[in-house]
């Protein structure tokens, strides 16, 4: 296989490589020096600004990195792979003046510090929200999802379900298509020990990123700035331990980490959203069919034309508008 059909198979797999939004500014940060509000509104979360957001939480699975933005009641955001919470910084610029909203790194992407020999699958994923839940003194949450993103909420649903409001899940993994057989790749590589060295050559050649990856998973691949590509990918490659944990993640996502879950979410009672993108070849169109007649509150389906697996980036306000609708009943 040529390298650049080689590249295109690989970055289209890694897109659905995880197991494991048009309302409303941003709300006012608060000022740590004073404990108070400060005057004017967030700053919208660039890469910068999103770095400099960034916290810790020390936990016994590591130090989790994650963002908080706003007050109230709270809204966790799960990501993608091989993406962060970045994901997600369009949603929460328009939904921090309705929510506290919350964005984690998996363990095994992003910026979380995880210790060689932590598990990195969908169930102790499930356990260090959890976990991340509890230190941050949050009861209850509404949470919006996708792709393996979207598994670790359905996971949690299950094991949690006082804890869960509501869902807004997106193109993600069901447990008839878990893994979906384009990730299949991906996992093969990471067994060869070769999707880190794959992953890493977006950080030197992002006409590459963009005309593979990018074009796998965004409707306009144009818009995947460099920047982005550069905040995704560094932490992913920054160490072996880091690449060894990149690999860990994937391989951990077969056999099916959803597997016997169908049964306990016919009895989730929280409300729940679908927002599909329609142009998706990664997660089946289907498989928003298969959660809409599965979760005995769903509220329905939307499905965004044109919009690609990771369309949470490029039509935020698709977010936005759906998380409202979802919350106001």
């Amino acid at each position: 296989m040529q390298r650049r059909q080689f590249m295109v198979a690989a970055a289209t797999a890694l897109v659905a490589g995880g197991v494991i939004g048009a309302v409303g500014g941003c709300a006012p940060l608060r000022d740590a020096r004073r404990g108070g509000a400060a005057t004017g509104p967030a700053r919208p979360l660039d890469a910068a600004a999103y770095r400099a957001s960034r916290r810790f939480a020390q936990l016994p699975f590591g130090r989790i990195a994650y963002i908080e933005r706003g007050e109230g009641a709270a809204a966790v955001f799960l990501h993608g792979a091989p993406l962060n919470g970045y994901q997600w910084r369009g949603a929460i610029d328009r939904l921090s003046a309705h929510r506290r909203c919350i964005a984690p790194d998996f363990m095994g992407l992003g910026y979380s510090e995880i210790p060689a020999g932590q598990s990195l699958a969908a169930d102790a994923q499930t356990a260090m929200l959890a976990a991340l839940l509890d230190s941050l003194a949050i009861d209850a949450v509404d949470l919006i999802a996708s792709d393996s993103g979207g598994a670790v909420a359905q996971l949690f649903a299950v094991r949690y379900p006082r804890r869960v409001r509501s869902m807004l899940l997106s193109n993600c993994d069901v447990e008839p298509d878990s893994p979906p057989p384009k990730v299949m790749p991906a996992i093969e590589m990471a067994r060869a020990g070769t999707l880190a060295d794959a992953t890493a050559q977006w950080l030197t050649d992002k006409a590459l990123a963009r005309s593979t990856f990018g074009a796998a998973v965004f409707r306009d691949p144009a818009g995947f700035a460099d920047e982005t590509i550069e905040y995704y990918v560094s932490p992913l490659v920054a160490s072996p331990l880091r690449r060894a944990q990149y690999h860990a993640f994937h391989i951990a996502l077969a056999p099916n980490p959803l597997a016997g879950i169908e049964a306990s979410l016919r009895r989730c009672r929280a409300p729940v959203r679908i927002v599909w993108g329609a142009s998706d070849d990664i997660f089946a169109q289907s498989d928003a069919d298969y959660l809409d007649r599965l979760l005995p509150n769903s509220r329905g389906i939307r499905r965004v034309a044109g919009a690609k697996l990771f369309f949470q980036e490029e039509f935020p306000e698709v977010i936005a508008q759906e998380a409202l609708r979802l919350w106001q009943g």
